[in-house]
């Protein structure tokens, strides 16, 4: 009881008061008010106290060990850097926090934003939870990043790289990348019982152990059975390293195998995720709606969607001609 009346006394001031007077005004409501209910003082949380449950909390929302990590590293690393506890961390104190990241080396813009966002969701959720009265992050701004065309691969790159793989498994793969367009991390993950071959289909789990299904051509269906019909082993993955013991395939193994094959061709950066970006673009590009696209990719969010699509120039360039053109090339009216 006396805790929210302390966090609705510093809502109601926390407009009008500067964040040192805040500061002030916190310590003497916790350490008079509580004794006006012969309760002790309340003690200021300390610092580092806040994210364990922070990390505890984005768990039972679903998100992947992978993710956490990168949460908490980057959120003990600010606090670290900072030295105070989080409930008397400033937007001054954020701000020059990112700054000092910022210049320490090369650090791009988006990693730059991704460190504010990450930051932005722990402060928020103290809002939320009551530790805080406001979050010091509202008053900083998106990190301007620009737009850059990521590159997709073309029929002919695609085509290039299936003539030039010699195993079964790694034709397979590219195929199955490429014709559904899944995660790497989802890659790795599939078992042989996963794939329906009759309807040319698979359930994969996706972010936050979501299940999705995404479906696959007949060529694929076609390769995928021979190289399952070249295996010995008895693993129930679906792709197996190619050497005794015959064990699952890492993400690592992925990547390395890809990119042996670019450099084997002379192709600049081939790696899984351009295939997921590859088959976004062809998708719009040939009129799918972009919500069935989101649904194929397992995206929450459209605008997702939409940064992994690039419209085809080429498309764009012969709309100008048919649609721009045109309006100065037909006849007038009056003609």
């Amino acid at each position: 009881m006396i805790n929210q009346i302390i966090t609705n006394i510093k809502q109601d001031l926390s407009q009008i008061l500067t964040p040192d007077q805040m500061e002030a005004l916190s310590r003497s409501l916790n350490k008079h008010l509580p004794m006006l209910a012969g309760d002790k003082p309340v003690v200021e949380n300390t610092k580092h106290d806040m994210l364990p449950l922070f990390i505890a909390a984005k768990r039972v929302e679903g998100c992947s060990e992978k993710s956490l990590r990168y949460y908490e590293s980057t959120i003990r690393n600010m606090l670290e850097d900072i030295n105070k506890p989080e409930c008397q961390i400033t937007t001054e104190d954020l701000r020059g926090y990112l700054d000092t990241y910022q210049r320490r080396g090369t650090v791009s813009k988006v990693t730059l934003d991704n460190v504010r966002r990450i930051l932005s969701s722990f402060f928020a959720w103290l809002e939320d939870e009551d530790y805080i009265v406001k979050s010091p992050v509202r008053r900083i701004h998106k990190v301007k990043t620009g737009k850059t065309v990521k590159e997709t691969y073309s029929d002919e790159a695609l085509e290039l790289m299936r003539d030039h793989c010699d195993n079964t498994r790694d034709l397979a793969m590219i195929d199955l990348l490429t014709s559904t367009g899944i995660r790497v991390g989802e890659l790795v993950k599939l078992n042989r019982s996963d794939l329906d071959f009759e309807n040319r289909e698979c359930i994969v789990f996706g972010k936050g152990n979501k299940q999705r299904k995404v479906y696959f051509d007949a060529r694929t269906k076609i390769h995928l059975q021979r190289y399952l019909s070249e295996r010995t082993d008895g693993n129930e993955s679906l792709f197996v390293s190619l050497l005794k013991p015959y064990e699952r395939l890492q993400i690592s193994g992925v990547e390395i195998r890809l990119r042996k094959i670019g450099r084997e061709l002379n192709f600049n950066k081939v790696h899984p995720h351009k295939f997921r970006r590859t088959l976004a673009t062809m998708a719009i590009d040939k009129g799918m709606p972009i919500e069935q696209v989101q649904q194929l990719l397992g995206h929450q969010s459209i605008d997702t969607t939409l940064q992994y699509a690039m419209v085809n120039q080429n498309n764009v360039k012969e709309s100008h001609r048919k649609y721009i053109c045109l309006l100065y090339t037909s006849p007038s009216p009056r003609d």
